[in-house]
């Protein structure tokens, strides 16, 4: 079955840097495109970055524009989320996402808190 695991979430510094992976099995990973959202309590879920199946285009939500890089490696079923100059207001769950012949899947989420 589709499965997805979120790493790398932590406590970091307004300005600091997290690296963010989503380890993916169950499915041909390379044949689907990927997406990071986030979420507060209270909030709904939102797109972060998208990315295509072979990571030759990528989307960004305008708040994270020019700070956060989308990549995956096919070769180890990996998606990542360079995440830089974080702000306060990136404090979120962040969730692995992909979407399989009409049915979304999502990982469990890995929390990351951006406070001094």
């Amino acid at each position: 079955q589709v499965q997805l695991v979120e790493s790398g979430g932590g406590l970091v510094r307004p300005g600091g840097s997290l690296r963010l992976s989503c380890a993916a099995s169950g499915f041909i990973f390379s044949i689907f495109p990927m997406s990071w959202y986030r979420q507060n309590p209270g909030k709904e879920r939102e797109l972060v970055a998208s990315i295509t199946t072979t990571g030759s285009s990528t989307n960004y939500a305008d708040s994270v524009k020019g700070r956060f890089t989308i990549s995956r490696d096919n070769a180890k079923n990996t998606m990542y989320l360079q995440m830089n100059s974080l702000k306060p207001e990136d404090t979120a769950v962040y969730y692995c996402h992909t979407r399989k012949w009409d049915v979304d899947y999502w990982g469990k989420g890995t929390l990351v808190t951006v406070s001094s």
